[in-house]
């Protein structure tokens, strides 16, 4: 184990008090490509396939690419204005950072304990889904019955240890699982592609009037089957927000975070557009819906195991049920990783205990790390208790926890556009763009409101659990998250304005930071 180092933070201005004594973040460790693997690996796409491709089905039929599609967009605007924001803004606190810019640091701080807390409990509810694949999968192969709270608890000790090590390493580690689980869906593309699908292969499922035209659905969700079509491609993209939360790491932040958000958005969107509609091929269009049906009755495990048995063979079915298990972990670890730069931001702020801030030798957020593994073993631990089952980890921890972080995070993501908005037009004036600041974030904006809307007038059906109270008051821990924040934030300004003026402070941005840098170990040498 690494040592803990504590050096000085000084002021950040000549007359704000200093942060909490902390250390650094490895500057100029991370490249494009390593970013873009951090972010794009937290988004899982095979997990997000495998996952949300069947649930989107559900809501739109044969018309999923084209829900698939409409995200794409949508996502993209809301990405225009998030791009100017980074380029001006770089710090570990990403949305928290933001939004304590443009709209204050009550805003700020409540949008930063909220995302924190998001994201936290998104690495639990991974570490879930990784039990669970494990378990059944070792279960089959080798036939070894072990609970899947075990495998999820060997997650949590694994993911913490990877905690303790330079943040290059972590990226090179999600950079061969996202390379496996694409390259398996690649196989499974070309095979569908090859034998021309079940019923030969059409373009009609990627036009967006299809998303809201299945009939099946209809009868099943009503008025609300293009809501669930919606959410389930909404979901695909969790963690594609990430890169400014690696800007002190990145060797060129405003020049990355550009790049990396655009290729990771696009790139996803085109992707999951491509494996979606490989997916509706390779069923047919009517046979799609039927199959997914059978997916959710216990037929099979995943919709997706039966294609690759017909168009490629069982090798490519046991190397997705390999990859899914890898998928699942470097998904946690990205997670992992986000929620201690929030919890570290929040702490060299002041906004958390001082210990929080201090890094490791290596400059990782070691302290921080560790307060998010504890949270996630207790989070894991009552849910374990509540239902020890395996199945539950997939169903309830595994389902259940994303819907409330994907609810924070949708909601987060509506308040940043428009505190994109209110900062070009104050603070950046000299950066306002009618299109890029102001037009798309206000659309983006609009578009995350209604994503939540969809998300939580669909969450009955989304989880199978609406009688649960866990379920039923889903939206409320969401708000009471935002105001745990809030109502901190409120009592600092009145008892401590020292401390309320660094809220949301820290940021490359400010000249001052160059020039009063907190001193730490040596420099990380630029990695990948």
């Amino acid at each position: 184990m690494s040592a803990i180092a504590e050096p000085s933070i000084a002021t950040p201005s000549s007359t704000a008090p200093a942060p909490s004594a902390g250390g650094r973040l490895a500057p100029g460790a991370l490249g494009l490509t390593s970013v873009l693997f951090c972010i794009v690996t937290g988004a899982a796409p095979l997990a997000a396939m495998m996952f949300n491709v069947p649930v989107t089905v559900l809501g739109g039929g044969s018309g999923a690419p084209a829900a698939f599609l409409i995200a794409t967009v949508v996502l993209t605007v809301f990405s225009v204005g998030y791009i100017e924001m980074s380029r001006r803004v770089t710090a570990a606190g990403g949305f928290y950072t933001f939004i304590t810019k443009g709209l204050g640091p009550v805003a700020g701080l409540g949008s930063g304990m909220l995302i924190a807390i998001c994201y936290v409990l998104f690495s639990a509810a991974v570490m879930g889904t990784f039990g669970y694949f494990a378990s059944t999968s070792f279960n089959a192969w080798f036939s070894v019955d072990l609970p899947a709270y075990v495998y999820t608890a060997a997650c949590l000790a694994i993911v913490t240890a990877f905690g303790f090590f330079h943040i290059e390493l972590t990226a090179k580690v999600l950079g061969v699982a996202l390379v496996c689980e694409v390259a398996a869906l690649i196989v499974l593309a070309v095979g569908v592609l090859s034998k021309g699908g079940a019923d030969g292969l059409s373009l009609s499922p990627i036009n967006p009037a299809e998303a809201f035209s299945n009939d099946q659905a209809i009868k099943t969700f009503g008025a609300a089957a293009a809501g669930v079509a919606l959410f389930g491609a909404f979901w695909s993209w969790v963690g594609f927000e990430m890169a400014p939360n690696y800007a002190e790491e990145s060797r060129e932040p405003r020049k990355i975070a550009k790049a990396a958000t655009y290729g990771s958005v696009i790139g996803l969107g085109l992707f999951y557009v491509f494996i979606s509609w490989i997916f509706v091929m390779g069923w047919g269009i009517d046979g799609v819906a039927p199959a997914v049906n059978d997916q959710f009755s216990g037929k099979f495990v995943s919709a997706f195991y039966p294609l690759s048995d017909r168009y490629v063979g069982g090798g490519l079915t046991t190397f997705l049920q390999i990859f899914i298990i890898t998928s699942s972990f470097a998904c946690a670890m990205a997670f992992y990783n986000t929620a201690a730069r929030y919890l570290y931001s929040l702490s060299r702020e002041r906004m958390l205990p001082a210990a929080l801030a201090k890094t490791s030798d290596r400059h990782s957020p070691t302290v921080a790390g560790l307060v998010v593994s504890v949270i996630c073993f207790v989070y894991l631990g009552a849910f374990t208790l509540y239902d020890s089952s395996t199945e539950a980890s997939l169903l309830k921890i595994g389902t259940w926890t994303p819907l409330l972080g994907v609810l924070g995070i949708l909601a987060v993501q509506a308040i940043a556009s428009f505190a994109i908005v209110r900062y070009f037009l104050t603070t950046a004036r000299d950066g306002f763009h009618a299109w890029k600041t102001f037009i798309a974030p206000i659309i983006g904006g609009f578009a995350q409101i209604g994503a939540c809307y969809l998300l939580i007038a669909n969450r009955a059906s989304l989880s199978g659990a609406g009688d649960v109270a866990f379920i039923k008051y889903l939206p409320w821990v969401v708000l009471a998250g935002f105001l745990v924040g809030v109502g901190v934030a409120l009592y600092v300004k009145y008892r401590d304005t020292a401390r309320y003026d660094l809220i949301g402070s820290f940021a490359e941005d400010d000249p001052s930071v160059h020039e009063h840098h907190p001193a730490g170990g040596p420099l990380a040498p630029a990695g990948v």
